[in-house]
């Protein structure tokens, strides 16, 4: 559990950035081979899985990725268009369309409520005590890019507002909360004891109900609190990029999204040179590409805010 030390050059905020949004691609690419297998059958059918191979139940071509990537694409995208600035009637626009595109893959929260959108032009869904899966907190990375030096409430606030058009929760809004400062500690440098302190700590005390050390679980559902249990117990329990991701797809479940969100943390704590080039290389050149350059972008802009 080794990141470098918290004094850290522009350069290498750069470049931690392009390995989070790398990591969120690779972690959703190599996790939907297995999603909704349970983790015997993967031990069944791979003993281990750990190549980005393609298939599942999408059957994606090696390296496709799913709408955890696709859907912070857009968002990302919308964002950079408006100069770094998020709102939520942008966002809105931004899924819209990407909706419109017909994902190869849609949640049925994000489709319900988009549509909603469509009929009301309110880019707000109503308050849901159903609606705490993982949507929003899976595309909440470009956002955390952009508001990079902002205050805690500026960023919170920012988050939640990406996060309502889909997902109006406050579990979900606790989760997507949280991954944002967590990219955002471990691309400025952050060591994972520290984050732990500073942001795991509050988390569970706020919300008992993201208490992860319990065992192992595996298959986890859409259900975001155990979208997190999984990816904490994986970021805590490995020492290394490729374990971490080796370790959450593994439990199958969910596994592009757990496999996403924990790439995305990965990425951020252990950098590019943690990342296997065997998975860079089967990425989709189209999507790796799309992620490096969004992530300059968006960094750009959240750097510049904070200068201000």
């Amino acid at each position: 559990m080794k990141t470098s030390s918290s004094s850290i050059q522009a350069d290498e905020i750069m470049r931690r950035a392009a390995a989070a949004y790398l990591g969120l691609a690779i972690g959703d690419a190599l996790g939907a081979t297995v999603e909704f297998m349970t983790a015997q059958e993967i031990r069944a059918q791979y003993v281990v899985h750990r190549d980005i191979k393609g298939g599942g139940w999408l059957r994606l071509k090696p390296g496709q990725v799913t709408d955890d990537t696709t859907m912070a694409l857009a968002l990302g995208e919308a964002i950079i268009a408006n100069q770094g600035r998020v709102d939520a009637m942008t966002c809105a626009r931004a899924f819209d369309a990407w909706m419109r595109a017909k994902p190869i893959d849609i949640g049925n929260t994000v489709r319900r409520n988009l549509l909603r959108y469509r009929q009301s032009g309110v880019p707000c869904a109503p308050p849901s005590e159903h609606d705490a899966g993982n949507g929003a907190a899976m595309r909440v990375l470009p956002v955390a890019l952009a508001t990079l030096g902002q205050d805690e409430d500026a960023v919170a606030k920012t988050v939640i507002a990406q996060a309502h058009i889909t997902h109006n929760n406050p579990v979900s809004d606790a989760a997507s909360i949280f991954l944002a400062l967590f990219v955002q500690d471990a691309i400025l440098g952050m060591t994972l004891p520290q984050i732990y302190r500073q942001r795991v700590l509050p988390l569970v005390a706020a919300q008992p109900v993201f208490s992860y050390r319990i065992k192992r679980l595996e298959n986890p559902s859409g259900w975001v609190v155990e979208t997190m249990r999984a990816v904490l117990q994986a970021i805590f329990d490995t020492d290394g990029f490729e374990e971490c991701l080796v370790d959450v797809v593994n439990r199958g479940g969910d596994a592009d999204t757990t496999g996403a969100i924990a790439g995305m943390l990965a990425g951020a704590l252990y950098g590019l040179a943690s990342i296997p080039p065997r998975w860079l290389e089967r990425l989709d050149p189209t999507i790796r590409e799309a992620c490096k350059r969004q992530a300059y972008a968006l960094i750009a802009h959240g750097i510049a805010a904070g200068e201000h």
